[in-house]
C-alpha cells in the first residue's frame, strides 16, 4: 500500500509496517524508473519486490492505467481509487452519472475500471477484481449493504497506511524551530523505526499499548549495564541510580553543614583511583550532587560521574 504527504511517500503492509519510504526532494529525488512522478515513485518503492507476486493497493494519487500495465508485465496486481482526470480513461466513465448502488464497469485485458455510487461516486481500478458484489456489515449501524468486492478489499487493506500515519501523528518528532532539514529527516526516520518495532512486537504477541512500548524503549536505551556485584569495586550505585546519574539535570552545590555532618564529603570518583602503593585514594570535597546524594570534586569528577557509564 502506498500513500504520500508533502515530503514523503510510503509503502506499508496491511498491518501498518512501513516497508519502504522515499523522502521527496523535488528534481533531486533519485528514482529507479523513468516515468511520471507518481508512477516512478511506486516503482522505486517496490523496486526490490518486483516479480514476487505481491498485490499493491494505492490511493488515487498513484493509481493509473499506466501503472497497472507496468505491474502486469512484472506479474503483479494492483487495485485502488482512481482520479477521473487520469489519461487513457474511457470518456463514458467520466461523464456517466451512476445512481446509488449501481455499478458501471469497463474491462480491457486484466484491467477493470469500475464506477460505483454510495454517498458519492467512487472510481476504482483493479487488475484482480471483477464486478462482483459482496455483503459488508457496518460496525457502527450494525446494518449490511452490497459493495463491489474491490471497494470492500480496498477499505480493508488501505487501513494499514492510514493506521501508520495516524499512530505516527500521535507522537510527532518534528520541532517547529528545527531549521536543519537533515535533522528533520533523521527524526522522521527514527519515528518510523520505532513504529515498525512496535508493529513487529504486536505481531509476535506483545500486549503493550504504543505509549507503554515507547516508554519501555526509552528506558532500555538509557539503561546502563551494571557490573556483576561480586566483581564490583567501591560504592557503585544500583541500576536505577545509574539511570538517574546519566540523565536529567545535575548541578554542584556546597555540602550542607550540620552538627552530625562534616563540611566535606568523600569524592566517589577519586575513591575509585589507586595510589602508587596500591591503596585507594581518599579525597574530601566541599561539593556534592544533591540529586545523586554523593560527594564530588567540581572538576573533573563531577563531569566524569554524570557522563561516563563504565565507572
Amino acid at each position: 500500500m502506498t500513500s504520500q504527504n508533502q515530503t514523503c511517500c510510503k509503502l506499508t503492509c496491511y498491518l501498518g509496517y512501513i516497508w519502504n519510504s522515499i523522502i521527496y526532494t523535488g528534481k533531486g529525488t533519485t528514482f529507479h524508473e523513468d516515468y511520471g512522478v507518481s508512477t516512478k515513485s511506486v516503482m522505486t518503492l517496490i523496486h526490490e519486490l518486483k516479480n514476487k507476486g505481491y498485490t499493491l493497493t494505492t490511493d488515487n494519487y498513484y493509481t493509473s492505467p499506466e501503472l497497472a500495465e507496468i505491474l502486469i508485465k512484472c506479474k503483479r496486481d494492483i487495485y485502488g481509487t482512481l482520479r477521473a482526470n487520469r489519461k487513457d480513461l474511457p470518456p463514458l466513465i467520466k461523464s456517466s452519472k451512476v445512481k446509488k448502488g449501481e455499478v458501471l464497469a469497463f474491462q480491457k485485458g486484466k484491467i477493470c475500471l469500475l464506477k460505483w455510487t454510495d454517498k458519492k461516486p467512487i472510481l476504482m481500478l483493479s487488475t484482480l477484481h471483477s464486478t462482483s458484489m459482496v455483503t459488508v456489515e457496518s460496525k457502527k449501524s450494525k446494518s449490511s449493504k452490497l459493495k463491489p468486492a474491490v471497494v470492500a478489499d480496498y477499505n480493508n487493506t488501505m487501513g494499514g497506511v492510514e493506521k501508520a500515519d495516524q499512530c505516527l501523528s500521535y507522537y510527532p518528532v518534528a520541532r517547529n524551530q528545527q531549521r536543519k532539514y537533515y535533522k528533520k529527516i533523521f527524526r522522521y526516520l527514527l519515528s518510523q523505526a520505532v513504529w515498525n518495532a512496535f508493529v513487529i512486537f504486536k505481531k509476535n504477541g506483545g500486549k503493550m499499548r504504543q505509549v507503554e512500548f515507547r516508554m519501555k524503549l526509552i528506558e532500555r536505551l538509557i539503561e546502563v549495564t551494571v557490573c556483576n556485584p561480586s566483581t564490583r569495586r567501591g560504592p557503585f550505585p544500583k541500576s536505577e541510580e545509574n539511570v538517574v546519574r546519566l540523565t536529567g539535570r545535575h548541578f554542584p552545590s556546597y555540602v550542607d553543614e550540620s552538627e552530625s555532618r562534616k563540611k566535606s564529603r568523600k569524592c566517589v570518583v577519586c575513591s575509585l583511583k589507586m595510589n602508587e602503593n596500591g591503596k585507594r585514594v581518599r579525597r574530601e570535597s566541599r561539593f556534592e550532587c544533591k540529586n545523586c546524594n554523593v560527594g564530588l570534586c567540581v572538576a573533573p569528577c563531577f563531569e566524569i560521574y554524570h557522563t561516563e557509564s563504565n565507572l
